[in-house]
């Protein structure tokens, strides 16, 4: 950090000033309060809550190798990351994340086991692709052992609906799609429960990115986890996510609670870090600390977005703004 030119400088203090005036919502945040942010950022001091970036928020900064990232991440006061293409790394290199993060002291965040986003493959399964998925979970078993992870994304698949003459017949009803959508899961988690590992479904917002996907809503995901009624069913709130398809984040957040095992974050409009867009999020993130601390819970809250500016100039603007929102 010493080398790093002024004009750096300069443009992570004004990320850091946008950052917080986002959230506090008011003309202009405090010069104490950004250059805060800009030592803590240079010290590589923990974050209060566990921010998990992902291969290739640093690339520029650490290299191309993933663990290279990861030792980076630590160095800058990260104590969680997270990785959804984990499954495709070979064994040794999943190995070789997992020791790291353990002799780090980090956290490992999620992996995405399961996710399909164009065919009702829980909705309206068949025999075949109910086959794959339980298979697919099972290796996840393994790959989760070898990084010592906890967490892993499902996304059940889409909502049937008609096609035409290739699917031959009309959208099942909803009510018949949410009892196979219950029974599979029941299913995965039984794969999952003698391991104390958790699935954690993820609701997608259907304007922007994911249209016709299963899950769209956090009620709809709390009422689905409520009736798998397994510990290895849970709720993967994605802030950004959210924020889209329902807004009233934090009142959400507190119905859906009980279920809820993991956070993601991304500023909306443009999923770029806090500070870019429209949400919130040292109330958000402050509003989590506070319910986690006084129920003894301790979410990992992955950085599931891009970065707003490009190349180590970015990076560096990416970690000020996760300091000017970290439960200040």
């Amino acid at each position: 950090m010493k080398d790093q030119p002024k004009a750096l400088v300069s443009r992570r203090d004004f990320i850091s000033t946008v950052a917080a005036t986002a959230a506090v919502g008011t003309v202009a945040a405090s010069s104490s309060s950004v250059q805060a942010a800009v030592r803590q950022e240079a010290s590589g001091e923990k974050f209060k809550l566990k921010f998990a970036p992902h291969p290739g928020s640093f690339a520029n900064s650490a290299g191309k190798d993933v663990v290279d990232q990861i030792k980076y991440c630590h160095d800058q006061g990260f104590t969680a990351f997270e990785y959804n293409g984990l499954p495709k790394e070979s064994e040794a290199t999943q190995e070789k994340i997992g020791d790291t993060l353990e002799e780090l002291g980090m956290t490992m965040g999620v992996f995405v086991a399961y996710a399909n986003f164009n065919e009702p493959t829980f909705a309206k399964p068949s025999a075949e692709s109910t086959e794959q998925i339980v298979a697919t979970m099972k290796k996840s078993v393994d790959i989760a052992k070898r990084v010592r992870a906890k967490w892993m994304t499902v996304v059940p698949g889409s909502i049937d609906q008609p096609t035409g003459k290739k699917r031959g017949g009309s959208r099942l009803a909803a009510g018949f799609q949410l009892g196979n959508v219950i029974d599979l899961l029941r299913q995965c988690a039984e794969v999952l429960e003698p391991h104390e590992l958790v699935m954690v479904l993820e609701p997608l917002n259907w304007h922007a990115n994911h249209g016709g996907a299963y899950l769209e809503h956090s009620d709809q995901a709390y009422a689905i986890c409520r009736s798998v009624n397994s510990p290895s069913c849970k709720i993967l709130f994605d802030i950004y996510h959210q924020q889209i398809s329902e807004g009233n984040l934090i009142t959400n957040i507190d119905k859906a609670w009980d279920e809820i095992a993991y956070f993601q974050a991304g500023d909306n409009p443009g999923r770029k870090e806090p500070g870019t867009g429209e949400i919130n999020y040292l109330n958000v993130f402050k509003h989590i600390h506070q319910r986690a601390t006084d129920a003894s819970k301790d979410f990992v809250i992955g950085m599931e977005h891009k970065n707003s500016i490009p190349g180590k100039e970015g990076e560096a603007a990416l970690v000020a703004a996760y300091r000017a929102v970290d439960a200040n």
